[in-house]
């Protein structure tokens, strides 16, 4: 199987898991660490761009599991995780990553936080190698073996 395909087929299951887990997936480290991921996948090459943006828009307005919660203040906790990240990576980061540890209580939560930094990393077709590096830090900062992701 190709790569494309596998990492389509990947994301797609990852999602399939996450609306399965639904109703589990309403607390509020979750939607905080949701968000963290998102922007720092979004922002794990240094650079954020619109398409990005908006995948992850996309994602915040079409996502079941997201819809737990409001979409303007799921927003405007990814644009302040990403405005850290921009603003200075390294320290942003440290921040954020605090943001994603807010699921490490619920393991099925930590989970759903991984699975979402992969659905939005795979989003353009292409989980490269500095998206990957991010979701597996994150692994680590979520008690999570980074294998179990296929990362």
């Amino acid at each position: 199987m190709a790569l494309w395909d596998r990492i389509k087929e990947s994301a797609s299951t990852m999602q399939t898991q996450l609306v399965a887990k639904k109703n589990d997936l309403k607390s509020g480290a979750f939607r905080d660490a949701s968000m963290a991921m998102c922007a720092l996948v979004a922002a794990a090459d240094g650079t954020v761009d619109p398409s990005e943006r908006q995948r992850v828009a996309q994602l915040i307005a079409t996502n079941e599991v997201l819809q737990n919660f409001d979409a303007d203040d799921l927003r405007r906790r990814f644009d302040d995780n990403l405005n850290k990240l921009t603003a200075d990576f390294a320290f942003g980061k440290v921040s954020v990553l605090q943001e994603i540890a807010k699921a490490k209580k619920k393991p099925a939560e930590a989970r759903a936080v991984i699975q979402i930094g992969i659905v939005i990393g795979g989003a353009d077709g292409d989980f490269d190698k500095t998206e990957q590096a991010v979701v597996r830090e994150a692994c680590f900062t979520l008690d999570l073996p980074p294998h179990e992701f296929d990362l």
